[in-house]
């Protein structure tokens, strides 16, 4: 079974520090592409002990984008 997932990435230092929206999974890497690989990873971990019903009826996030007054 394969689950598609949204996914932010933030350049902290030499680190990128990866986040599933979806699932409030987290993990980093030293490149993009590793923080990427990394994430999946994480988020497979994070499901394997998973009933694959309760996986696919998940609730997605709201999501938006706000503004601060700086």
């Amino acid at each position: 079974m394969s689950i598609s997932f949204s996914a932010t990435f933030l350049k902290e230092g030499k680190w990128y520090v990866a986040t599933a929206v979806d699932f409030g999974v987290v993990s980093q890497g030293r490149t993009l592409k590793e923080a990427q690989k990394n994430l999946t990873e994480a988020v497979e971990l994070f499901l394997e002990d998973r009933p694959k019903k309760q996986i696919a009826r998940r609730e997605m996030p709201i999501m938006t984008v706000l503004e601060a007054q700086i």
